[in-house]
C-alpha cells in the first residue's frame, strides 16, 4: 500500500542550535526535541529525567475534595463499597489498581465487579446495580465507565446507593447526578492534564485519599505497573502526566517487584525480562482482554491480585488458554470480513466499511475491524448480533473523528460512546442498511483525501554517517514511546544495499545498507519482501527509519528498523 511520507515543519534554527549546545547533542535530535514542545534545558530536563513529584495536584479535578470526603465517609461508617469496571484491560486494571489500594483499609467491605460483555453489555448495567442492592452496598465508585450511565445512577440513588464516577470518555451535555464526578473531559473541569486512561482517573481518587489522610505514597506508587499496563493498551497519548505514570510504571515491571500475575502472563508468553509499551500492547494487553473477549474478565482481576505464584499461574493459564481461543476466533472473522468486502463492488469501492454478521464473536470485533484498515485504509465498524441487537466496534484512521461521525447517526442508534479513533455502539437489526448509508455518506463528505493514504511522519532528514550509538542512546532515553510521543523516524535518501539483502521469515528483509560507499549498517524492513528484486539489482531508494540497538548473542548493534522504502528510478 502506498504510503504518504510528511515531514514535520523544522523549528526555528536558533533554537534547535541552543538547546544542541546547552544539552551537549546533536542538532538533529535537538530537532526532534524542539518539534516536542521541548527547547529550553529545564524543559529537556523533566524530559528526560521524569519525577512522581511533576504529577499535578489531584485535588484540581473537579469534584475530587467530593468524592474523597464520599471515600472516606464510607470508610468511617464501614459501609460496603462496590469496585465497578469495564471489561477491558483498562477496566480491569482499574479494578485491581483501587482493589489493591483500598482493601487494606476497607477489607471484607470491599469488593469488585466486572459486568458480562454479551449479557451485560458496555458501561454500568442494570444487572450490576441490582447485584449491588441484593448485596448491601451503598457506595459504587465506577471507573474506566459511568460518564453516560445518567439512568443507571439515577436509579441506584433512588435504591440507596451514591456513586463516584471516575471515566475518562467524552460526556453527554447532562452527566450523571453522583456524588462526585471525575473526567477530566468535562468542559468546566481544570485539570491540567486531559488524557489520563480511565485508569489515571482512578490513581488520583487513590491519590487524593491517600493525600487527606497523610498515607505513605510509596504504597500507591507500587501500583503503577497497573497503570503503565492501561495507558499502553487504551492507546492515550504518552504525554505530560501519563508519561511520568508510564515511565516509573515501566521500571516497576522491569526492576520489580513484579506482581504475581504479571510474572505469570510473562512467562506464559515467553516475553523478555525488560518490558516496554510494545511488549504491553502486543504481549501483556491481549491476554488480559481475552479473559473479558472469550468470558468473565473477572479472571482478569482475580490474576493480578494474586498473591501467590501457584495462585497466579493457574489463573493467568486458564487466560492464556481464552487467548488462544481469542487468536482463532480472531483470524477466521477477519478472513470473512474480508471475503465480504472482496466479494462486494459497492464495499470495495466505498470510503466507509460497515460489515455485520449474526454469528461473529463480540469480543474480536473491535480487533477484525483494526485488521480491515490493515487492507481498507478507511474508517470501519465491525457488528455482530448480542442480545437481539446489533452491537460492535469502530476504528478509525489517523486523523478522522469516528466517535463525531457516529454521533451524527445518533438517531439511528440505541447507545454509543467513545474516543475519536475507537468506539462502541448498539443498534437495531433492522437499522443497519440506513446507518450503513448515512454512515458511508458523513465519511464521503468528511474525510479529507490525503487522510485516505497511510500517513508517515518523519521527524527529519538524517546522513547514515551520523547514526552512531551514542546518537541511539539518547534516543532510548527519549522512551518510553507511544502516541504522543512516537520513536523518531529519519529519512536518508540514496541509499542501496552493499550485497548481503535477504529475504527472511518469507516476507521480510534483512539488509546492510550504505549512502557514501563507505558507512554500513544493518537493517530489517517487515513485510517488505516484494522489494527483493530491485534491490538486487543495485538500484538506489530512500528509506524512513526508526533507529535501534539490536542485541544478538550479548553483541549489541546498531539497526535501522525500516518503515518504508521508496525507489528513485
Amino acid at each position: 500500500m502506498e504510503k504518504r511520507w510528511v515531514y514535520k515543519a523544522a523549528p526555528a534554527p536558533e533554537k534547535v542550535k541552543h538547546l544542541a549546545q546547552c544539552l551537549s547533542i546533536h542538532e538533529v535530535i535537538a530537532t526532534v526535541l524542539c518539534q516536542r514542545d521541548i527547547c529550553t534545558f529545564e524543559g529537556a530536563k523533566d524530559y528526560f529525567r521524569p519525577s512522581l513529584d511533576h504529577l499535578h495536584d489531584p485535588f484540581l479535578m473537579k469534584d475530587m475534595a467530593k468524592a474523597v470526603n464520599r471515600l472516606n465517609e464510607a470508610l468511617y461508617r464501614q459501609e460496603k463499597v462496590l469496585l465497578y469496571g469495564d471489561y477491558d484491560v483498562d477496566g480491569t486494571t482499574s479494578v485491581a489498581m483501587a482493589y489493591s489500594y483500598l482493601h487494606p483499609y476497607f477489607k471484607e467491605n470491599l469488593s469488585y465487579y466486572i459486568p458480562d460483555r454479551y449479557k451485560e453489555g458496555y458501561g454500568v448495567s442494570s444487572e450490576g446495580i441490582e447485584w449491588a442492592i441484593e448485596n448491601g452496598f451503598t457506595l459504587i465508585i465506577s471507573i474506566d465507565c459511568g460518564i453516560k450511565s445518567n439512568d443507571k445512577v439515577a436509579y441506584a440513588s433512588a435504591k440507596g446507593i451514591d456513586f463516584i464516577i471516575c471515566d475518562h470518555h467524552l460526556p453527554d451535555v447532562e452527566v450523571p447526578a453522583a456524588v462526585a464526578v471525575l473526567d477530566p473531559k468535562q468542559s468546566d473541569c481544570p485539570y491540567p492534564y486531559k488524557d489520563l486512561a480511565g485508569c489515571g482517573v482512578g490513581f488520583k481518587l487513590m491519590q487524593a485519599f491517600c493525600m487527606q489522610n497523610n498515607f505513605d505514597p510509596e504504597e500507591l506508587y507500587s501500583l503503577l505497573d497497573l497503570v503503565v499496563i492501561s495507558i499502553a493498551a487504551d492507546i492515550v497519548p504518552i504525554t505530560g502526566e501519563n508519561r511520568i505514570l508510564a515511565y516509573f510504571g515501566l521500571k516497576q515491571l522491569t526492576e520489580g517487584p513484579v506482581r504475581p500475575g504479571i510474572t505469570a502472563l510473562k512467562e506464559l508468553a515467553a516475553l523478555k525480562d525488560e518490558i516496554d509499551i510494545t511488549t504491553i500492547v502486543f504481549g501483556l494487553a491481549p491476554r488480559i482482554n481475552a479473559a473479558g473477549r472469550m468470558g468473565d474478565a473477572k479472571r482478569s482481576v482475580a490474576m493480578l491480585l494474586a498473591k501467590t505464584k501457584e495462585e497466579a499461574f493457574e489463573a493467568a493459564k486458564s487466560i492464556d488458554e481464552s487467548n488462544t481461543s481469542r487468536r482463532l476466533h480472531d483470524t477466521n472473522t477477519t478472513r470473512e470480513a474480508l471475503l465480504m468486502i472482496e466479494g462486494d463492488e459497492f464495499l470495495r469501492n466505498a470510503k466507509s466499511t460497515v460489515l455485520y454478521k449474526e454469528g461473529w464473536n463480540k469480543g474480536v470485533v473491535g480487533i477484525v475491524a483494526s485488521r480491515c484498515i490493515e487492507k481498507y485504509y478507511r474508517p470501519t465498524i465491525i457488528l455482530t448480533e448480542s442480545n437481539g441487537m446489533a452491537s460492535g466496534s469502530a476504528r478509525s484512521v489517523p486523523g478522522f473523528d469516528v466517535h463525531s461521525a457516529i454521533l451524527e447517526c445518533s438517531d439511528l442508534l440505541e447507545q454509543f460512546g467513545g474516543h475519536m479513533y475507537a468506539a462502541g455502539l448498539t443498534l437495531k437489526v433492522e437499522n443497519i442498511p440506513a446507518f450503513r448509508e448515512r454512515f458511508e455518506e458523513i465519511v464521503s463528505r468528511t474525510l479529507a483525501d490525503e487522510l485516505r493514504i497511510p500517513q508517515i511522519d518523519i521527524d527529519a532528514p538524517l546522513r547514515l554517517s551520523q547514526v552512531s550509538h551514542p546518537f541511539c542512546r539518547i534516543i532510548k532515553q527519549m522512551e518510553p514511546f507511544g502516541p504522543g510521543n512516537m520513536a523518531p523516524v529519519f529519512a536518508s535518501e540514496c541509499v542501496y544495499d552493499t550485497g548481503s539483502c535477504r529475504v527472511v521469515g518469507d516476507t521480510h528483509l534483512k539488509l546492510r545498507l550504505t549512502q557514501d560507499g563507505m558507512t554500513e549498517i544493518d537493517a530489517i524492513a517487515f513485510g517488505m519482501a516484494d522489494h527483493y528484486p530491485k534491490i538486487l539489482k543495485g538500484i538506489p531508494f530512500d528509506v524512513c527509519y526508526c533507529v535501534e540497538q539490536n542485541v544478538f548473542r550479548g553483541v549489541t548493534s546498531l539497526q535501522l528498523r525500516i518503515k518504508d522504502i521508496r525507489f528513485r528510478s
